[in-house]
């Protein structure tokens, strides 16, 4: 986006909140609030989708489960883990943020 259309939204912003009596704390407190929800996740996918694990498990979930994805993959660590010996070589960490076959049976591989 460029400047111009950036101070443009951002005018029309204000103006909009200004009209519904929003505040700008009144936001952050939302958006606050919002990333808090955030640190409750416990399963994450490769696009961002989060499931805390209570509940009905999501539609994302269930089908990378039925395409033979464990849902190990997803878990997101409460803790960080504890740094290697160094004498063990440091793993590969893998990007799959742009992955488009991540949890499917493309992404799964049987040479470990």
């Amino acid at each position: 986006m460029d400047e111009r259309k950036r101070d443009s939204m951002i005018a029309y912003l204000r103006h909009r909140m200004e009209e519904f009596g929003i505040k700008p704390e009144d936001l952050a407190a939302v958006l606050a609030n919002e990333r808090g929800g955030q640190k409750n996740a416990r399963y994450r996918s490769a696009t961002g989708d989060t499931w805390d694990g209570q509940g009905e498990m999501p539609q994302w979930l269930k089908q990378a489960i039925s395409a033979g994805q464990s849902i190990g993959h997803f878990e997101l660590s409460a803790t960080p883990a504890p740094a290697p010996a160094a004498a063990a070589p440091a793993k590969k960490r893998v990007d799959w943020q742009n992955d488009p076959f991540a949890g499917s049976p493309l992404a799964r591989s049987n040479s470990r």
